[in-house]
């Protein structure tokens, strides 16, 4: 019996889907010099695994995670 895949993104790619970053480079800047947080605490990870739940709070702004996120909607 398999287990099954749960749907993750990218914190770099959230990032540029949800507007927080105009670009990879620019999403690289924003998570390694620790402007972002997840899930209350700063992650400087930019291939740092979200998944549906999963609050981002860059700026500021607070981006939930949802299963259109991870559907690049």
């Amino acid at each position: 019996m398999s287990i099954p895949e749960v749907p993750t993104i990218r914190l770099d790619q959230f990032l540029k889907l949800q507007g927080a970053a105009d670009s990879g480079g620019h999403a690289k800047v924003l998570v390694q010099g620790g402007k972002v947080k997840v899930n209350g605490e700063v992650d400087v990870r930019r291939g740092r695994k979200l998944h549906i739940g999963d609050v981002v709070v860059v700026g500021g702004v607070r981006h939930a995670v949802s299963e259109a996120a991870l559907r690049g909607e």
